[in-house]
């Protein structure tokens, strides 16, 4: 999801326990518990679907480096370095 389309989308409430001293910490330097919270977990989920796509495509990128292991660059005799 792009930042435009999350930007349409209504914020929800949800609860979070989060360890007490941090909380304590990151309110005195100010920081917005929410909005640090959802950039986490947008950090995560972006990881997250990273793992999932290079699972889901392993087998055709490992075809595509054993064809480059075995046959070389395409076209590379046309590379001037």
């Amino acid at each position: 999801m792009t930042k435009a389309e999350t930007a349409v989308l209504p914020r929800r409430p949800t609860n979070l326990s989060i360890d007490g001293s941090l909380l304590r910490e990151a309110k005195s330097l100010g920081i917005n518990i929410s909005r640090s919270a959802e950039a986490g977990i947008a950090e995560a989920v972006r990881r997250q679907k990273r793992e999932q796509w290079l699972q889901d495509n392993a087998e055709a990128l490992q075809s595509s480096n054993d064809f480059l292991d075995k046959n070389g660059l395409p076209l590379a005799q046309h590379r001037h370095f």
